[in-house]
């Protein structure tokens, strides 16, 4: 009897899952993932044409909830329904109209308002590490700052930033999984019901007195006639909460890990100010905060000789695809200069992410002036990354502040 061929890609690869994603591409671009629990696609051409192909489905919510019996079904419906209704994890033409309203409310203008806020928002955290020799980044600026913004784009209070950001951490737990434990499932739902009478709240006060923040933007949105009922208000400040959240804060303390584990970037960066854009684009291809995103095949599909039935799971795999040699010149070189940077790191297609040049924002305002105030900062020992398929940050990344200029 012929041994059975070793998995190429295995849980003891969640920590650094790069040498195992370079295997797929080499070896199987096409992948059946016991570990994923569904097909793996790993080359960039390949990913790139998922996020656009309308035979792949961008509906979680309903492809989860299709495979769970009845009366677990039942329990977690309030979750299944907020999600439903997230414009990130929703197909045309649901996506089309949700987009559409969303855009009219999360405008350049709305994000670039909040310039001063974030730099003063940067300041203050900066301000706090003051006289500590070693601090760890994560818990002292990569998690509050996202969190402090989106909830001034909401309009939400800033002592409520503890609150938003547990919520947060529920859900990533939840939508970081392939298959959910019913314990991540149950604290996904207790999460959802409270963020929903929380956001309750804060939506009724918005319709007596609107402002000038996103909560008001999007119940003054309108496309084509149509407006956001309760349940997609509800949901998609969920959805923004949760991705303006996410994304940011791994894509501060990933940055900050890669320009002190690569020294002569570092220097360069630092001597050379009109490259941290670049180092911010360039992170988000070497070290992109979401990792993958799930699909489900509408159809029977065939794609490098195999063959991926309808209702199967396709994960197209970002943190691959943005280090395939097909697409970049020394994928495995960190490069803040580097041209034609086309990543996926913010998706592309329909989907691509709203806040996109938001998080570009925050990140360039926190990391610049954390190495403007810090100049001599480094690693003050191991980090701490992690135990996540689909966001790839830290836990823990301490660092030693040096002198401050």
């Amino acid at each position: 009897m012929a041994e059975a061929a070793p998995d190429l890609l295995t849980p003891a690869d969640a920590l650094d899952p790069y040498p195992a994603l370079a295997r797929l591409r080499d070896q199987a671009p096409v992948y059946w993932s016991a570990w994923w629990g569904g097909w793996v696609l790993s080359r960039h051409a390949d990913v790139s044409a998922g996020f656009r192909d309308p035979r792949m489905s961008a509906d979680r919510a309903g492809s989860f909830a299709a495979r769970l019996p009845e009366p677990v079904r039942e329990r977690l419906a309030p979750l299944i329904k907020n999600l439903a209704s997230w414009a990130l994890i929703s197909d045309p033409p649901a996506h089309t109209r949700l987009r559409g309203l969303v855009n009219k409310a999360f405008t350049p203008r709305l994000s670039e308002r909040l310039r001063p806020q974030i730099q003063t928002i940067t300041d203050g955290l900066l301000d706090a590490m003051r006289g500590q020799d070693t601090v760890d980044l994560v818990p002292a600026l990569a998690n509050p700052l996202p969190v402090l913004v989106i909830g001034a784009m909401l309009g939400l209070p800033p002592a409520d930033s503890g609150q938003l950001k547990a919520w947060s951490d529920a859900l990533a737990h939840f939508m970081g999984g392939a298959v959910p434990t019913p314990e991540v499932a149950a604290g996904a739902l207790r999460c959802i019901l409270e963020m929903e009478a929380y956001f309750r709240g804060v939506i009724a006060e918005r319709r007596k007195h609107p402002g000038e923040d996103l909560i008001s933007g999007l119940l003054a949105a309108e496309e084509n006639g149509s407006i956001l009922h309760e349940q997609e208000l509800l949901s998609t400040c969920t959805m923004v909460l949760f991705g303006g959240h996410e994304t940011t804060a791994n894509l501060i303390a990933n940055a900050v890990h890669v320009l002190l584990t690569h020294p002569d970037v570092r220097a360069r960066v630092q001597a050379e100010p009109a490259l941290l854009a670049g180092a911010i684009e360039e992170t988000m291809r070497y070290e992109s905060p979401v990792a993958r995103m799930g699909r489900m095949a509408l159809e029977d599909l065939e794609l490098h000789g195999q063959r991926i039935k309808q209702g199967d799971k396709v994960w197209l795999s970002m943190a691959s695809a943005n280090r395939d040699e097909r697409q970049f010149a020394d994928p495995e070189r960190f490069d803040p200069a580097r041209v034609d940077n086309r990543h996926l790191g913010f998706s592309i297609g329909p989907h691509y992410c709203v806040g996109a040049a938001l998080g570009r924002l925050e990140a360039q305002i926190a990391v610049g002036t954390l190495l403007r105030r810090f100049p001599g900062l480094q690693l003050a020992g191991a980090p701490s990354r992690l135990d996540n398929a689909t966001i790839r940050g830290f836990t823990s990344l301490p660092i030693d502040l040096g002198a401050e200029s």
